[in-house]
């Protein structure tokens, strides 16, 4: 007796098929029953803000993931905990300035830390100038 084992397909794993991200957002978005968790990407997806932008809120502390996960390890969030947070258009309101103004931060930052950049990283080149009367 054989028993085939399926790999379930994950919403971010495009390599086993031809979805697009455009066309897995509407696929979960169209779902009836939502799970009791969601990863960072269907939090992102569900509350309407981008993946990258999910980091910036737990960091203002304006979004808190399940348990206590590690800095680097998967982020999950309460499915009824996000459907509040979608509902209260004060949250919305405080989650769009804390992702305006860590990008204002950030590009302030880039412009004062960094001078002119003669050679794209930051760091002046020193080319060995050559004495005209001792040969090398």
């Amino acid at each position: 007796m054989c028993i085939a084992y399926t790999r379930r397909r994950s919403i971010r794993d495009n390599r086993l098929g031809n979805m697009n991200t455009t066309s897995e957002q509407a696929e979960f978005l169209s779902w009836k029953i939502v799970p009791a968790r969601l990863n960072a990407t269907q939090a992102a997806w569900f509350l309407g803000f981008e993946l990258h932008e999910i980091p910036i809120l737990i960091s203002a502390s304006l979004l808190k993931p399940l348990g206590h996960p590690a800095r680097n390890s998967s982020k999950f969030f309460a499915t009824q905990t996000l459907e509040q947070l979608r509902r209260d258009e004060k949250w919305l309101a405080r989650a769009s300035d804390a992702i305006t103004d860590y990008w204002k931060q950030r590009n302030a930052r880039k412009k004062t830390v960094s001078g002119p950049r003669p050679n794209g990283n930051g760091k002046h080149r020193r080319v060995p100038l050559l004495d005209p009367v001792s040969p090398p």
